[in-house]
């Protein structure tokens, strides 16, 4: 069981019990957390059963879970987090809880204005990997949180990943552009190179796995290595070998700057659908 430290009377509530709802319970509970201190909401009843299964209390009363959790998860979809807050907002006049939202692209002006002025809230963009305690979150906290409470935070989600804190909200839109929506970019480049892999010979089985692989030993690679990536990109690339053939065809295609796009489109597009949500009531 893993040590942790300030968890031991912090009780974590749920609104949503998605996927990453499932995901942060399941890290929580391998890093011998208990499910006693878990409650969760949702209006899918065969989604709480699989909770209940692991001993998680479960409910449909989201007000329920504001009332008994120190610390509560906001799980549901960015176009229905204001209906969710709004009828939750007086009892968190008198709670002291800590709201944390993981729903893209919902500003803490509009996390704030759905709660009320004090409220301790505490921004998330994690991504897809935490599904297999994998993931990279950047958290964001408001002045309403104290230290012990972004403590909790961080530790609810490390149980699926890494953690960095952000200086400034207005970063959240790069980090979306970056780890939220790159796992899909990821794919993309092993999709491509599998396909390719079949064409020069290899069977599908036998691409996949050495695609897979190769992946994963590169991100782990880049984890312990003293040095950069651009390092280590130079000393597996001998001169006129075949790793330097084919990184000049990528930079023929201009390969740095479809990245460079690709990124920047992504933030755009997080920085769009977080307009209609500034304009609502």
């Amino acid at each position: 069981m893993s040590e942790h430290t300030e968890s031991d009377n912090v009780t974590v509530g749920f609104i949503g019990a998605g996927n990453m709802a499932t995901a942060l319970i399941d890290g929580l509970l391998a890093n011998g957390w208990s499910a006693a201190q878990m409650r969760a909401s949702d209006t899918d009843q065969s989604r709480l059963e699989l909770l209940a299964e692991k001993g998680v209390t479960t409910c449909t009363d989201n007000q329920s879970v504001i009332e008994n959790s120190s610390l509560v998860i906001l799980a549901v979809k960015p176009q229905i987090m204001g209906e969710v807050l709004g009828p939750l907002k007086e009892s968190m006049v008198d709670n002291s809880c800590l709201l944390v939202s993981i729903a893209a692209g919902i500003s803490m002006e509009n996390l704030q204005a759905w709660t009320h002025p004090k409220q301790a809230i505490v921004r998330c963009m994690p991504n897809t990997p935490a599904l297999v305690q994998a993931g990279a979150s950047a958290l964001f906290s408001n002045p309403g949180c104290n230290e012990s409470q972004r403590n909790q935070a961080e530790e609810v989600l490390k149980a699926v990943g890494i953690v960095t804190w952000l200086d400034k909200e207005e970063a959240m839109d790069a980090v979306t552009a970056l780890s939220g929506s790159g796992p899909a970019y990821f794919f993309l480049l092993m999709e491509a190179m599998q396909k390719a892999a079949v064409t020069l010979g290899l069977d599908k089985d036998t691409a996949e796995i050495l695609c897979q692989q190769t992946a994963l030993g590169a991100a782990k690679l880049a984890q312990s290595s003293d040095v950069d990536v651009e390092e280590l990109r130079r000393r597996v690339t001998s001169p006129g070998g075949t790793t330097e053939a084919a990184l000049k065809q990528f930079e023929s295609e201009d390969f740095n700057a479809i990245v460079g796009r690709a990124l920047d489109e992504a933030a755009r597009r997080s920085r769009e659908l977080a307009a209609p949500a500034a304009t609502d009531d």
